[in-house]
């Protein structure tokens, strides 16, 4: 073995030693998993927050009903477009170092979002917030793989954070439909508060966080700068699609789509080759021939599952997204009802989020994951599937309180679940890499789950409203209630058919995985290295 590749491996061990030698106490242990699940919380808040002010903010800025998407899909692109990159930059110079510039991007262009005056500001200032979440979610990511090795506190630690998803959307949609309705700046309250509960975070971090421990890598600004591109041109035509002049036909929509898949696939491409040359010995590493952003290997871990449950992640966040931006505008544009009135009907998320966090603790170290995975997708799937099948005078409690319960315990599974999966085969210094893998394929599900539904819900209210003979207006603000509720019902049973596809999928390749969480028969603590590879090596 060459000398270039035994110092990286002593980096590795160097890291490993530091983090695990570190002594600290109990609280100081609660509040490193409380501040990375505040992050996650803040990131989810972000969407769900402004998911339900959505009508306020067309009535105040004068924004077409089309385009409201793009003030959830700009956030989404952003920070799902840049995950991978800030993921890296995190492993490389330091998750502490990266958690901090996030949250200082987060209270600023918060605050900047609280100040907007036009649909085109707050939309550009909203891709700029989901920035500071892109260097946030990784960094946290590999701030607690690193702060807890493998062991019942680390299952709970995991199991914390990705509770801070549904538990985030809930809290979003309860505090945003408060601060909506009962002050003064109206939508603009639930950025101040962003801002806020960002700067506390950033504070609680910069106290009880580890040290960065640096490494000399170089970075692959190249493959960084060809990914990022290419995804940001496919995301913004999944947003821009519908509503540009000639739909999808459009030749700028079909030439940006174009390029956008040659870039990705030039990326793949080009991290191929850099990571051959990882593990050719003569080869002399530089600035123009550095370690991969993204090692390709790092999607065939545990005989190929790994691409299994990143798929999972898209398709299970397609639904949950989408569900939750679909139900919102049926409470308040089709029912009519406040924003008070609507977050009333999803505070059963935040209680069940929390109850499920405790459960997915408990029970990961004994269950298989495929249960988690399984009985997760489903349980997602009947959550649209419920909604798909409403009627409309009938009581909340019929329909939509058991959706509302079963979206966010599906949820909760299967992010939990594949958060502890991810952690457990992701060796040391790829941990943020990995968890921002997960993550971007997670918000990429959001805006290509928004994309699809709304392209359905578009098609369905169109067709129902030419059959009763009313021609749209440009806004389709005149649609008729009863071709409105056919869109409502279609969209959901898209958001469905999303997570029934993760579901078979988790059935047909995860039969074999067995328990990914920490099991007390263990004698001794391995590390995480021990732990990928044998995971990696197990004939199931």
């Amino acid at each position: 073995m060459s000398k270039r590749l035994t110092r990286s491996s002593d980096s590795i061990s160097l890291e490993e030693a530091k983090d695990r030698d570190v002594q600290r106490s109990l609280w100081r242990s609660i509040f490193i998993i409380a501040t990375c699940t505040a992050a996650m919380v803040i990131n989810v808040f972000n969407i769900s927050s402004v998911s339900i002010s959505l009508p306020n903010i067309e009535r105040d800025l004068n924004i077409k009903e089309e385009q409201l998407q793009w003030l959830i899909s700009a956030y989404s692109l952003s920070s799902g477009c840049f995950l991978l990159f800030f993921g890296r930059l995190a492993d490389i110079y330091g998750r502490k170092k990266a958690f901090m510039i996030g949250t200082l991007s987060q209270v600023a262009f918060s605050l900047g979002c609280g100040f907007a005056q036009s649909g085109t500001t707050l939309v550009i200032l909203r891709a700029f917030q989901g920035i500071g979440a892109a260097a946030t979610i990784p960094s946290s990511l590999g701030i607690l793989a690193h702060a807890f090795p493998p062991s019942k506190m680390r299952s709970i630690a995991f199991a914390t954070f990705a509770a801070g998803a549904p538990v985030g959307g809930a809290f979003g949609m309860l505090i945003g439909g408060i601060l909506v309705q009962i002050t003064s700046s109206h939508w603009r309250s639930t950025f101040y508060l962003v801002a806020v509960v960002s700067a506390l975070t950033g504070v609680s971090g910069m106290i009880s966080f580890d040290a960065d421990v640096t490494s000399t890598e170089a970075v692959d600004w190249i493959g960084a700068s060809v990914v990022t591109v290419g995804l940001v041109l496919i995301v913004f035509v999944l947003g821009q699609g519908e509503v540009a002049s000639e739909g999808w036909k459009t030749p700028y929509i079909v030439a940006l789509l174009t390029v956008g898949i040659i870039m990705v696939s030039l990326f793949l491409l080009w991290e191929r080759y850099l990571e051959q040359g990882i593990k050719d010995p003569y080869r002399a590493v530089s600035a123009w021939r550095p370690p991969p952003l993204m090692s390709l290997s790092l999607w065939t871990r545990a005989r190929g599952r790994m691409a299994v449950i990143l798929a999972i992640s898209f398709l299970n966040s397609c639904t949950f997204t989408s569900w939750s931006f679909w139900v919102q505008l049926y409470y308040q544009n089709y029912l009519l009802l406040t924003p008070m009135q609507t977050m009333l009907r999803f505070i059963p998320m935040f209680v069940v989020g929390c109850l499920c966090n405790f459960l997915v603790a408990m029970f990961v170290g004994k269950l298989s994951f495929v249960v988690f995975a399984v009985g997760g997708t489903l349980l997602t799937a009947l959550a649209p599937i419920l909604l798909a099948l409403i009627d409309p005078t009938a009581t909340y409690w019929a329909f939509c309180f058991p959706s509302t319960i079963l979206i966010v315990v599906g949820a909760d599974l299967v992010y939990s679940a594949g958060m502890i999966f991810i952690a457990k085969i992701a060796l040391p210094h790829e941990q943020s890499v990995a968890g921002a893998l997960f993550q971007t394929m997670a918000q990429l599900g959001a805006a290509v789950g928004l994309a699809v539904s709304t392209l359905v819900f578009n098609i369905v209210v169109k067709n129902e409203s030419a059959d009763l003979g009313v021609t749209l207006n440009s806004a389709g603000t005149n649609a008729p209630l009863s071709a409105q509720l056919k869109g409502y019902r279609s969209a959901q049973w898209t958001c469905a058919a999303f997570a029934l596809m993760a579901a078979l999928l988790a059935a047909l390749c995860l039969h074999g995985v067995g328990i990914v969480g920490h099991k007390k028969t263990l004698k001794h603590v391995d590390s995480d290295q021990t732990i990928a590879e044998r995971f990696e090596s197990k004939d199931g």
